[in-house]
C-alpha cells in the first residue's frame, strides 16, 4: 500500500475503555500523541480524569461502567456530540483474577463478575461502538473503522487456576472473528492484541513475583505497556487497512513454548 502515513492519526476519533492506568492509559496517550482525539474512560472516573488531563486538549474523560450498556450509550452520545463519527474503538476494560481458584473451587459471583466485565462489557461495548461507526460515511479506501479487542495469552492457551479469565478471554478471540466477518463489507475491522504479562501497577506486588512473571516467558522480560500501545495505534492506522479477524500476540515468546 502506498502513501500511508504510518504516524499520524490526525483523522481518528478514538475512545479507550479502562483507561485509567496500566496499558489503557498508555494507549490512550500514544493514539493522541499520534494525532487522535480520545474519549478516555473508565470505572475510576477521577482516574480517566488524571490520564485526560496529562494528555492534554486532545483528551476528554468519562467515567464508563461496561457492565451498564445505558453509560456506553451515553459515551457514544459525547463522542458524537463533541467530535462527529466515531472511528477507532479499544477495549481494554477488565478485571484479573484476584485470587487463583480452580474451576469447581469458584463461586457463583466470582465467575459472573468477570464474564460480566471481561466479556458482556466488551460486547455491550462493541455493539454501541458498530451502530456508532455505521452511521458515517465510508472512507476512499471503503473503510469506517477500527476495533482493537484487548485480548491476553489467556485468549490463546490455558492459564492455572484462572478459569473464569480464560473463558473470557477466548470469547474475545472468537468475538473477535465474528466482528470481522459481519462487518467487512461495512468497511470495519476488528482485531485483538494478546499481551503476555505486563509491567504495569497490577503486576509489581514484589520483587519475587515480578521475577517470576518475567520468567515465563522466553525474552525473560515483562513487556512495557508501551510495547503494547505500539500494536494498538498500528491495528487504528491505514497501514493495518488489510488486517481483519486476526490476533497478535505481544507476549515475548510466551505462546511459542
Amino acid at each position: 500500500m502506498t502513501n500511508v502515513d504510518r504516524v499520524n492519526l490526525a483523522r481518528e476519533v478514538a475512545i479507550v475503555t479502562g483507561a485509567g492506568a496500566g496499558i489503557g492509559a498508555q494507549c490512550a496517550a500514544e493514539l493522541a500523541r499520534r494525532g487522535a482525539r480520545v474519549l478516555v474512560t473508565d470505572i475510576d472516573g477521577a482516574a480517566a480524569r488524571a490520564v485526560a488531563e496529562d494528555i492534554g486538549a486532545a483528551a476528554r474523560h468519562r467515567q464508563l461502567d461496561v457492565t451498564d450498556p445505558g453509560s456506553v450509550a451515553e459515551a457514544m452520545d459525547d463522542i458524537r456530540n463533541t467530535w462527529g463519527d466515531l472511528t477507532v474503538a479499544v477495549n481494554n476494560a477488565g478485571v484479573g483474577v484476584p485470587v487463583p481458584l480452580r474451576l469447581h473451587d469458584i463461586e457463583d459471583s466470582e465467575w459472573r463478575r468477570v464474564l460480566d466485565v471481561n466479556l458482556d462489557g466488551a460486547f455491550n461495548c462493541v455493539r454501541a461502538q458498530l451502530a456508532a461507526m455505521m452511521q458515517a460515511p465510508k472512507r476512499e479506501d471503503g473503510t469506517r473503522g477500527s476495533i482493537v479487542m484487548m485480548g491476553s495469552i489467556g485468549s490463546l492457551v490455558g492459564l492455572p487456576c484462572a478459569s473464569a479469565y480464560v473463558t473470557a478471554k477466548h470469547g474475545l478471540l472468537g468475538m473477535t472473528k465474528a466482528i470481522a466477518i459481519d462487518y467487512a463489507t461495512e468497511g470495519i475491522r476488528a482485531n485483538l492484541v494478546a499481551p503476555g504479562y505486563v509491567d504495569t501497577a497490577i503486576s509489581r506486588r514484589s520483587a519475587s513475583t515480578k521475577a517470576a512473571l518475567a520468567a515465563k516467558h522466553p525474552i525473560y522480560r515483562m513487556a512495557e505497556a508501551d510495547e503494547i500501545s505500539g500494536i494498538v495505534c498500528f491495528l487504528a492506522s491505514p497501514e493495518s487497512v488489510f488486517v481483519t479477524g486476526s490476533h497478535i500476540a505481544v507476549d515475548g515468546g510466551y505462546t511459542a513454548q
